[in-house]
């Protein structure tokens, strides 16, 4: 076997004469099966030693193969005695197909003429000929591209089915090259820092190749960048056993160097040798936004700023925080200084608007996940703390000059872990605070503009001719505006859009007192006197509109959210919305899309309190978007599970939602809108909100199993908990459970699921709600296998399926059948549980539910791989994990994709159960809890114990008994018989 260090080889190359190209050019492979085609028509290449002839004649590219030597290829040293004439018969057929001008009899023998780029290996040379360049140039992801297209290039074994000593030499030198290349690209991946998904496949091939030290050393790597330096050492140990006990040596000087490195921590193994920074390839940034072209005055803090900016390179950090009021021009000023700056910070420029200004200002740890993905950091790269992202992010600036713009920060807090902490970058920062308490920082104050550059600035947007005619109502003007910038600005666009308007009647309007009394006030009031130009000049339907829509909670809101909210038809609202947009006062988040800045949303909703006459009108908006979003949810939920009972139990709408041909543009409606209807299920009150609310929550079920929303699925569900309690509704506190049961039990956190079931079935009892009565029990029957109760669970399930049937809830009836199919399993009655979980299936199958019957067919796939029936399991599972896919149901690819690995394991494929399993880890990662994490280790360890791996499974174990143990789970036992297995005796 192999012991090498993995050298970059290239197959020899040796060009021959080429022909032309014509429209029905000649193309071959040998690659994988030896084939040729003419154009799109694939050839007969007649029988195997005929292939073999060809195939002969090929890998001497254009050469002049003697009959002596073909013959030697074919037979060896011992050919029959007519071995001549068969190869002239052979050559002779093959000229047939091919064409006389490209099998051509010369010199004794015979020789293929053809275009170069004709045959895929010479093409491979080629490609791989660049990606050496490339890599050589500094280029990696090139080389990355142009190696994995020379290895897409090969359709299984090389010269497949070819007979003859010579095919057979050829095949072997191939396949090493082929390995070579591998061991190239997976050497590239961890240098561009893909070294989390490198595993699973380094763990394969070191399955396949158990000697090849150089795979060994990669996946030593892998596992180290990945934060699993326990694996990577036992790596080493499982391989120096391995050739000890084989072939009586120890292994290379470089992996052991490599031992010692990991055993040290050393940091400096953490990123690719000769790389400054973790990212190998870091991208430039460029996210300024565009600067205003009638930027205006302000040449004293402009120089003032651009001086620190241009001095960045010798400063320790460079920080210059700009604060003052709202509206003063704070993220326009520094928007046009750092665009002014960009020559100094030719590595690119990061920027990011804080939210400061608002109740939910941007959390640090997001905005470091954004600025380290922007920087060319792979999500898998991406660590989950706040303090190992902010020292990841200071590790990839090191060495490079980027400008920071952090706008509208909220505090110094905020803004701490988003600086530079080296030479060469520097941080521009926005707040409507003074951030005394930011070490080192060149604060400045920023004041409105002195009455010539409001003049100036109003001009520039108004015109010069209305402005020139009407010069002192101009200055009226600025002056009833406070030489604020924002509301300058608002003022003269409103005046620009109106021809009809002069500047005199826009003075007059701003000289009514009661229109400039917030703006005569200090600090805050000021943004809101400036708003208040632009929402005076509004039309009634317009002002309306901007007071109610601001009174929803969410990031944003769709045209056909904001109708209903309106109680408006769709074109009539987007014409309000898109004037709002014309006079600043509403974003344009997207086509279709609308959001408010903070401040205006707060001064929108001081409006609507302000000026609607009653605040029934408030409550009223916000009931037509919380049935707007109900009945929409609803409707994705019944498409996802037809004939379920939550359309006969939920609470009536008065307003109807929208309605999807398809489950598909169902679910991107669900997961595009999920910010914004967990926003309105916290938003919720009053009674009937609160039901309404709690059944929304119901509805979404799938956010809570997407991975995506989790979290902020189980807070909204703890809001609607709490509530209802507090209004003392049991019924809706009932359900409010059973959604927060659902999530915990997608967090793995199953005592504290059980208590909420078991508070919910009481409730329902007590109240006689049938959802809850139903789903509590199933629900509770879960939590019970899960904790190893399995005479509890199946009382619990039978007592499902009874309140299902009861319901007359088919699709309820199939999921407890499934879930009492797993109940079976764990009691091992296979014959039953097989039953159970088709009976399900049945259920669904009939009912056409893709998801849950994706759901079933996991339970089916479990049963058989228990009863050994592995084909058919595999199938079972794969066709589940295709739906989970399709759905974005990630904790369930990654349960699914972790079955697949334990039914290879029963069929004695440790290798691919070893991928499988580690796939699953990734997919996993943040969601389904420690015990599902426990249980992939736990096959992950088995696979890898299979496969010659003993010391990298301990550790696997031994991570799973860590968690198994803090959990008090049943598994202990078990791991620990493993872990025992892995002593010496």
């Amino acid at each position: 076997m192999d012991r090498d260090s993995g050298p970059r080889v290239r197959v020899p190359e040796q060009r021959a004469p080429e022909k032309p190209a014509t429209t029905d050019a000649l193309r071959f492979t040998v690659l994988g099966p030896v084939r040729a085609w003419r154009g799109s028509e694939l050839l007969s290449s007649g029988s195997p030693q005929q292939r073999a002839l060809l195939a002969a004649l090929l890998l001497r590219e254009g050469r002049t193969a003697t009959a002596g030597e073909l013959i030697d290829a074919f037979w060896g040293e011992e050919p029959p005695s007519q071995a001549l004439a068969t190869i002239r018969t052979y050559a002779s057929r093959l000229r047939k197909i091919l064409g006389q001008d490209t099998l051509v009899s010369e010199s004794g023998g015979y020789a293929i003429r053809t275009e170069r780029t004709a045959l895929d290996l010479t093409l491979a040379q080629d490609l791989a000929a660049e990606a050496e360049k490339a890599r050589a140039a500094g280029d990696r992801s090139q080389a990355r591209t142009l190696i994995n297209k020379v290895l897409g290039l090969w359709d299984g074994e090389a010269l497949a089915s070819v007979p003859g000593p010579y095919a057979d030499n050829q095949r072997t030198r191939l396949e090493e090259w082929r390995l070579q290349l591998t061991e190239a690209r997976l050497d590239l991946d961890l240098e561009v820092g893909c070294h989390a998904e490198a595993v699973s496949e380094l763990t394969a091939l070191t399955a396949a190749h158990p000697l090849r030290e150089r795979l060994r050393e990669l996946l030593m790597v892998a596992l180290y960048r990945s934060g699993r330096q326990a694996e990577a050492l036992a790596v080493y140990a499982d391989t120096r056993r391995l050739l000890a006990e084989e072939l009586g040596v120890d292994p290379r000087p470089e992996l052991a160097q490599l031992q010692q490195r990991i055993l040290r921590a050393d940091e400096e193994l953490a990123r690719p040798a000769d790389e400054p920074a973790p990212a190998p390839a870091p991208l430039k940034p460029a996210q300024l936004p565009a600067t205003v072209p009638d930027f205006t005055g302000r040449s004293a803090f402009v120089t003032e700023l651009g001086s620190r900016l241009a001095t960045a390179e010798s400063s320790v950090m460079a920080v210059s925080a700009v604060a003052g009021i709202g509206g003063v021009g704070k993220t326009t000023l520094a928007v046009h200084v750092a665009h002014q700056a960009r020559r100094h910070f030719p590595d690119g420029q990061l920027y990011v608007d804080l939210q400061g200004a608002g109740a939910r200002a941007a959390e640090p740890e997001t905005v470091l996940g954004s600025f380290l993905r922007a920087l060319g950091t792979a999500d898998s790269a991406i660590p989950d703390t706040l303090d190992e992202r902010a020292a990841l992010y200071r590790s990839t600036l090191d060495g490079r000059r980027i400008l920071i713009l952090l706008d509208n920060a909220h505090d110094a807090a905020q803004i701490r872990p988003l600086l530079p902490g080296t030479p060469g970058c520097a941080a521009l920062v926005t707040s409507r605070v003074r951030m005394v308490d930011l070490a080192g920082a060149h604060l400045v104050d920023l004041d409105v503009m002195s009455p010539e550059e409001a003049l100036q600035l109003f001009t520039r947007i108004v015109g010069v001719e209305r402005v020139g005619a009407e010069r002192e109502a101009a200055l009226d003007v600025v002056a009833a505006c406070g030489f604020l910038p924002l509301a300058i600005r608002i003022a003269a666009s409103r005046l620009a859009a109106r021809r009809t308007w002069t500047v005199s009647v826009l003075a007059a309007k701003l000289a009514d007192e009661r229109r400039r009394l917030d703006e005569l006030q200090a600090g805050d009031l000021a943004v809101k006197a400036t708003f208040e130009l632009g929402y005076g000049q509004l039309e009634p339907a317009q002002a309306r509109a901007f007071r109610l829509l601001g009174l929803a909670d969410g990031p944003d809101i769709s045209l056909a959210a904001a109708a209903a909210l309106l109680d408006l038809d769709p074109h009539a609202a987007e014409d309000l919305l898109e004037a709002l947009v014309d006079t600043s006062l509403v974003e344009s988040a997207a086509p279709g899309r609308y959001r408010y800045h903070d401040l205006v949303r707060l001064y929108a909703r001081a409006c609507a309190e302000r000026d609607e006459q009653s605040p029934v009108e408030r409550e009223l908006a916000l009931s037509r978007l919380l049935d707007f979003y109900l009945a929409t949810a609803a409707g994705v939920y019944a498409l996802e599970r037809p004939g379920d009972r939550l359309a006969d139990h939920r609470e009536p709408t008065q307003y109807s939602g929208l309605t999807f041909a398809d489950r598909h543009t169902a679910q991107d409606w669900l997961y595009t809108e999920a910010n914004s209807l967990l926003a309105c299920v916290r938003q919720a009150s009053g009674p009937g909100g609160v039901r309404r609310a709690v059944d929304l929550l119901w509805a979404t079920k799938d956010l809570a199993e997407s991975g995506a929303n989790s979290k902020q699925y189980e807070a909204a569900a703890i809001t609607m908990r709490d509530l209802a309690r507090s209004s003392d509704d049991a019924r809706a506190e009932g359900r409010a459970l059973i959604t927060l049961t659902n999530a915990r039990l997608v967090a793995g956190r199953f005592d504290q699921a059980e208590r909420d079931a078991q508070r919910a079935m009481r409730l329902a009892h007590a109240v006689g709600d049938p959802l809850p009565s139903c789903w509590a029990p199933n629900d509770l029957g879960i939590i019970a296998l899960y904790q190893n109760r399995h005479a509890e669970g199946e009382a619990y399930l039978e007592q499902a399926i009874a309140n299902f049937r009861a319901d007359g809830n088919r699709p309820g009836e199939a999921s407890a059948l499934c879930n009492l199919s797993r109940i079976h399993l764990a009691m091992g009655h296979t014959t039953s549980a097989v039953a159970l979980a088709q009976q399900g299936i049945d259920i669904y199958d009939e009912l056409g539910h893709a998801l849950r019957g994706a759901n079933g067919r996991y339970a089916l796939g479990l049963a058989l791989t228990q009863s050994g029936r592995l084909t058919d399991a595999t199938e079972q599972l794969h066709e589940a994990l295709a739906v989970f896919r399709d759905s974005r149901q990630r904790l369930w690819e990654g349960m699914a994709t972790f079955r697949l690995a334990e039914v290879d394991l029963a069929a004695g494929l440790p290798a691919q159960a070893a991928t499988k399993a580690e796939q699953a880890l990734a997919v996993l990662r943040g969601i389904g809890g420690e015990w599902r994490r426990g249980n992939v280790l736990t096959v992950l360890g088995q696979a890898l114990n299979d496969i010659g791996q003993p010391g990298r499974a301990a550790v696997c174990w031994r991570e799973a008994l860590d968690i198994y143990e803090a959990l008090g789970s049943a598994e202990v036992e078990a791991v620990r018989k493993l872990l025992a297995s892995t002593l010496p005796a």
